[in-house]
């Protein structure tokens, strides 16, 4: 079986590893989870990553056939639309992205989303496979992390989004809206059954402690061996106790609200407004006595 050349690009401002995969006969690729770089304190965006990816296809006499994202990533912006337009390469996504709009369409009040997932090109459903070059691409739903989750096998290397990361590290939180930590154990479960020499390439690293650089590759062999979250030996009960125990410790993404809401709209930002200049909304929570007061009296006139 032929297998795909793969080249990761890791952005370390978000911890995200985006990836070119393509076809050595035919040239044909695809990129998977391209960043759009984004200052949040300028709300400045730029496409150099993404221009990085585009420049490495070219060199390698690549065409870009696929821009396939894992699901509506909560900690970084997505380039897909840039890619798209720089080589028309269409856009796709697990086709549950509709059950992850319907959540936050409210948040947002994202009234412009176009139903039932049409800001996106493609919406595969669990099993669907289609060709890059003579290459097959088999899309695996694994949910949990959130609804729309999927992750892409390619011959004996699967790109698992964020369901999984290192061996040494562990595995995706579960408690964005929509997220279940008994699904993503199953959905992990469903991975980590495919055979032991399977090469698994994550969507984020953190660097364990002990390791000194970033990694993106395992395989299935040593997540079941060493990942101290779901290795041979752990039960579901024990995977959802410690997921739930650990994701009330942690913090919002630094780059939750831009993302989710560009994301969802398969990276398009929000209309121009009458002043011709692009929003993103920030929901406020207010708390304790704030949250009890009564809203501010208009200026006089």
């Amino acid at each position: 079986m032929e297998e795909p050349v793969i080249r990761a690009f890791f952005d370390e401002a978000t911890n995200t590893v985006s990836y070119l995969v393509w076809d050595p006969a035919s040239k044909e690729g695809a990129v998977i989870d391209p960043v759009l770089d984004w200052d949040n304190r300028s709300g400045e965006a730029d496409t150099r990553s993404a221009d990085a990816l585009i420049a490495a296809a070219a060199d390698a006499g690549v065409t870009i056939r696929w821009v396939l994202e894992t699901h509506a990533h909560a900690d970084h912006l997505t380039a897909a639309p840039y890619i798209k337009a720089r080589t028309g390469a269409p856009v796709g996504i697990g086709e549950h992205i509709r059950e992850v709009q319907d959540i936050f369409r409210p948040v947002f009040d994202a009234q412009d989303l176009v139903p039932g997932g049409g800001d996106f090109d493609r919406l595969f459903g669990d099993g669907e496979r289609f060709a890059l070059g003579g290459l097959t691409v088999e899309v695996l739903h694994v949910p949990g992390h959130t609804p729309a989750d999927v992750a892409y096998r390619i011959g004996g290397d699967v790109f698992v989004g964020d369901t999984l990361f290192m061996h040494d590290y562990g595995t995706a939180r579960a408690d964005f809206p929509g997220g279940d930590a008994h699904q993503l154990w199953r959905s992990i479960r469903r991975l980590l059954a495919l055979p032991s020499e399977t090469r698994l390439w994550m969507c984020h690293d953190y660097k364990a402690p002990g390791r000194d650089r970033f990694a993106w590759r395992s395989t299935v062999a040593e997540q079941r061996a060493s990942n101290p979250h779901v290795r041979d030996g752990k039960t579901e009960a024990e995977f959802v106790a410690l997921r739930h125990a650990r994701d009330r410790t942690l913090a919002a993404p630094t780059l939750l609200l831009p993302s989710i809401q560009v994301n969802i709209r398969a990276g398009r930002f929000p209309p121009t407004e009458a002043n011709g200049v692009r929003y993103l909304k920030i929901p406020v929570k207010a708390k304790g006595g704030l949250a009890a007061a009564p809203p501010a009296a208009a200026a006089p006139r």
